[in-house]
């Protein structure tokens, strides 16, 4: 298990500064590369650029808590759920997969058993 901490290279969680414009105002935010790669991946998804995306997410925080509470820090969490949902999503991909080929599986075998029925019954 350490080794998937030990391996990551030291450019990935080296920290990075970007400047951002939200609601017209220009920010730094600094954020280890990595998070920096997630959050451009999620903006994609979201067919966006960083700079929408993360003024989107500013503004909906802000409709939610009436006040953006260390935003780094939420964007580090962020990435960490969006993971998470990743990787759930992925499972129920999988778990849904697996119950189909049992179903499939079940019916072959009903269907395996019928003919022979039939040709018991000849």
């Amino acid at each position: 298990m350490c080794q998937i901490f030990a391996s990551i290279p030291r450019e990935e969680y080296d920290y990075q500064s970007r400047s951002i414009r939200i609601q017209g105002h220009v920010t730094s935010i600094r954020l280890e590369t990595m998070f920096w790669h997630i959050l451009e991946e999620s903006a994609q998804t979201q067919e966006m650029t960083l700079a929408q995306f993360l003024s989107q997410l500013y503004n909906e925080v802000l409709h939610l808590h009436g006040e953006v509470y260390n935003f780094a820090s939420l964007l580090r969490c962020g990435c960490i759920n969006y993971l998470n949902h990743i990787k759930n999503n992925d499972d129920a991909t999988k778990q849904l997969k697996q119950e189909a080929n049992s179903i499939s599986s079940l019916a072959a075998s009903k269907e395996n058993d019928m003919g022979l029925e039939r040709r018991l019954a000849v």
